[in-house]
């Protein structure tokens, strides 16, 4: 299994991090005793910059949930569209190449599915296998990956495509004062990812899946998610989400990576999905990594924000345009999320 490449795609909407803090204290001005409280959050986030599929004073002219999912709908096949096209010309193939389509969101919901709604805009075949997949959050994007390679390990003669769309912005809940919420609004952004998993036998070129692993820790369903109410998507975030991670991530890899007769010193490189600071640093002292063994995720984080299931694909790409590894050398790709769960996927360049 074969990753032949990976693409992005954004709102045109780009604003800093203090330009969406005022904008929110305007919104929750009758309703935080103390703005500063918002602007304190927002500074600890580690985001400087996110794209949003809405202009800033647009948000408050949201009236209800309905309205923001067709909004989501509509800007899910935009985006996605762009980011699929631009990761098929990366891999050099055409739409009609595409054997298995997977999408992948935790930000609206649409039936038909957003896949369905591109077979005509691409085009894709008519007998493409479509797999939506929806409510695994941040974890998805890694776990999608893991599932298009099952198909192309079944099928070494065809193409897998995963897509994900996340528009966060269109969740937030404006009579929510928790700091769960407001923590959200600090680190989370919008926009659209797509890797190409390609089989074996095909003639694409790029780092090749070895293993992937699912892991699912047992009674941590309040750790992250949503409530879902006639408001829309209420965020779940626990504070004990980063030592979730920092207690079970070590273990997992080490054990994932001892069936392949490795350890942690045998991997040069590792492309984590950008959590938030508290997540990532959870995971440096997880996995007892040097302090710059994260870059790309931060990177990630400053200019983009938490794109949930996106995120990781988005620190792929820039390894597979920038941060590529030596031949024959390994990179771990991992993603944690609701569930509580992660998902580990081995890659060698």
């Amino acid at each position: 299994m074969i990753i032949a490449s990976a693409s992005t795609a954004f709102p045109g909407n780009s604003y800093s991090q203090s330009e969406i803090t005022g904008a929110l204290q305007k919104l929750w001005k009758d309703k935080i005793s103390n703005p500063q409280i918002l602007t304190r959050l927002h500074e600890r986030c580690g985001v400087e910059r996110r794209h949003l599929v809405l202009k800033l004073a647009e948000y408050e002219n949201l009236s209800c949930f309905g309205e923001a999912n067709s909004i989501w709908a509509e800007s899910a096949v935009s985006l996605g569209s762009h980011a699929v096209c631009r990761a098929l010309k990366n891999a050099e193939l055409e739409p009609w190449d595409v054997s298995a389509f997977f999408f992948t969101t935790v930000t609206g919901v649409a039936s038909p599915s957003i896949d369905a709604r591109l077979m005509n805009k691409l085009p894709l075949r008519a007998d493409v296998k479509r797999i939506p997949i929806f409510g695994l959050g941040c974890v998805a994007g890694a776990a999608g990956i893991a599932r298009a390679a099952d198909y192309v390990r079944a099928y070494p003669d065809q193409v897998a495509l995963l897509l994900s769309v996340e528009l966060c912005s269109l969740t937030w809940q404006r009579d929510d004062l928790s700091t769960a919420n407001l923590i959200s609004s600090g680190l989370f952004g919008d926009g659209a990812a797509a890797v190409v998993i390609a089989g074996a036998e095909t003639e694409c070129s790029g780092p090749r899946i070895i293993d992937t692993r699912s892991v699912f820790y047992r009674n941590t369903e309040d750790a992250m998610g949503w409530d879902v109410s006639e408001s829309g998507f209420g965020i779940v975030l626990s504070p004990a989400v980063p030592s979730l991670v920092e207690q079970n991530l070590g273990r997992d890899v080490d054990d994932f990576l001892a069936k392949h007769e490795l350890t942690r010193k045998d991997i040069s490189s590792w492309i984590l999905h950008s959590g938030g600071p508290k997540v990532l640093q959870a995971a440096v002292t997880a996995l007892d990594l040097p302090e710059d063994a994260l870059e790309a995720s931060w990177s990630s984080l400053r200019e983009i924000g938490n794109l949930s299931s996106a995120s990781v694909l988005a620190v792929l790409q820039q390894y597979l345009e920038k941060r590529g590894g030596d031949p024959g050398s390994y990179s771990l790709l991992a993603a944690m999320g609701p569930g509580f769960c992660s998902e580990l996927v081995l890659l060698r360049w």
